[in-house]
């Protein structure tokens, strides 16, 4: 399931969640972020029911993107019982993101 993430909906979804949880940290007007959001939403219809996906606009949620410390973008972290287990900065290959989830569901 693939979520529009928030600073008042992502303890929710994302820190509450019992499974991994892919967020996709980008901007609008951030080209890269454009080739990365196609692939995570792939992933969430292929994860379907083992994953969550979300996207988290970071011009417009400052709070949780400065708690995670998110200085560059697209940056991709993986969260797993509420914590970062891992993390992807920059545009990759659907391969990279899918060696990922494999890892850790």
């Amino acid at each position: 399931m693939f979520h529009t993430l928030t600073d008042i909906t992502f303890d929710e979804l994302v820190i509450q969640s019992k499974k991994l949880v892919v967020v996709d940290f980008s901007a609008e007007w951030c080209g890269p972020c454009r080739m990365v959001s196609p692939i995570i939403h792939e992933l969430a219809e292929e994860y379907e029911d083992r994953i969550v996906t979300g996207e988290v606009n970071v011009d417009e949620n400052p709070k949780v993107t400065m708690t995670y410390k998110v200085r560059n973008i697209p940056t991709v972290l993986f969260f797993k019982n509420g914590e970062v287990v891992d993390k992807q900065v920059g545009a990759v290959p659907k391969s990279t993101f899918k060696n990922l989830v494999e890892k850790y569901i």
